[in-house]
């Protein structure tokens, strides 16, 4: 039996656990940093309203209050991210034990044995999403995939609170134009050698 392997990965989930914390949130630039009070802070997560204002993840504070002047800093609250993440953790477990963390708010879950029980992969992944929405006020982007590198990818395919299902007759349509650095480890430096190797996309490596 050919693996089916999702990969969940939670939506701009710092933010959204503040959003869910404080409703009044909803609808305003947001983004979650170290301190606030330091102009040389970093931006470790923002919301959907922020990053249409081009607040990027990792930029410093200044920067960020350039691009949106109205931008609302919060100071990271690792316990309850790290209380939503357990939350979420359960409803994955529901489908299978094999769920296999990779931060706080990204996991592959191994459900080959699990769709004799629950539907395809599209049908769990469906299933997780309405879940986590309804449940529990996050939302997530599901990649489904016969192994774990193309599931990761097919998570960041689609933004936010979507699926994107990758298989063995389509993956080479959808993954291969990409640029290279979508790829799992492949990151700036390893871009830009792989580039003097006129190596530019996935199909390129592969």
């Amino acid at each position: 039996m050919e693996k089916t392997i999702l990969h969940c990965d939670l939506n701009n989930f710092y933010a959204s656990v503040e959003e869910r914390k404080d409703p009044s949130l909803k609808g305003k630039p947001i983004a979650v940093c170290g301190n606030p009070e330091l102009r040389h802070g970093i931006i470790l997560a923002k919301n959907q309203i922020a990053k249409s204002f081009g607040v990027k993840t990792a930029e410093t504070i200044w920067q960020a209050k350039q691009k949106c002047p109205g931008l609302i800093l919060l100071p990271a609250s690792y316990n309850d991210y790290h209380q939503a993440s357990k939350e979420v953790k359960q409803i994955y477990l529901s489908y299978t034990d094999y769920v296999e963390s990779f931060g706080l708010d990204e996991c592959w879950l191994d459900v080959t044995s699990s769709v004799s029980l629950f539907g395809d992969g599209k049908k769990i992944a469906d299933e997780i999403r309405e879940r986590t929405r309804k449940e529990l006020g996050l939302t997530v982007s599901v990649g489904v995939a016969p192994t774990k590198t193309l599931a990761k990818l097919g998570s960041d395919m689609k933004k936010p609170d979507a699926i994107t299902v990758i298989t063995r007759d389509n993956y080479k349509q959808k993954i291969f134009p990409l640029s290279a650095d979508n790829l799992l480890y492949v990151g700036r430096a390893t871009k830009a050698k792989l580039a003097k190797l006129n190596i530019n996309t996935i199909g390129d490596i592969a």
